[in-house]
């Protein structure tokens, strides 16, 4: 009985918790969308999806260091169907691999990085040169990371005989 005791403690502190502050971050994005325009971040959105370098190391970036985790996934819902996959295996990353720098971005796993850097502030050494290599790499890794998700769905397209839209609805 205990073990329900705590489930539902968990989902009352999820319910007063989390699930407020990812409401407000909705409202939030969807409220700078509304100031914007849908016709200006669709535009913006149709420009980072022609190259696969803003699509999945640009434009992933900004999601995460503007809206943070788990809001800047949604981003990708003004992304034509076939680019979805792989924006979100590159923004997932980003919500990790910035956290040296970015703390606001993942605030919930920042005892990730908190425990590396406590590791290296042990030997003396200052954890900045540690964190701008981990956002570096990052950067490149979660590139590779959406690059690969992009050719692992045109293999599942061709396998499910299926074609998903790379066009943009308006």
């Amino acid at each position: 009985m205990n073990l329900f005791t705590l489930g539902g403690e968990q989902f009352v502190s999820w319910v007063t918790g989390i699930i407020p502050t990812v409401l407000m971050l909705l409202i939030l994005m969807n409220a700078i969308i509304a100031l914007a325009g849908q016709d200006s971040v669709n535009k913006i959105a149709r420009s980072c999806t022609k190259n696969p370098v803003l699509r999945y190391a640009v434009l992933p970036f900004i999601s995460a260091f503007m809206l943070g985790n788990p809001v800047a996934l949604s981003m990708g819902k003004f992304m034509p169907e076939f680019y979805k996959p792989a924006f979100y295996a590159s923004a997932t990353y980003h919500c990790h691999t910035n956290n040296g720098l970015f703390p606001h971005i993942n605030a919930s796993e920042l005892f990730v990085w908190l425990g590396i850097a406590n590791g290296v502030s042990q030997l003396g050494l200052d954890t900045t040169p540690l964190a701008v290599r981990y956002l570096l790499v990052g950067l490149v890794a979660n590139f590779i990371s959406g690059w690969s998700t992009e050719f692992t769905t045109r293999y599942v397209e061709k396998q499910q005989h299926i074609k998903l839209s790379r066009d943009f609805k308006e």
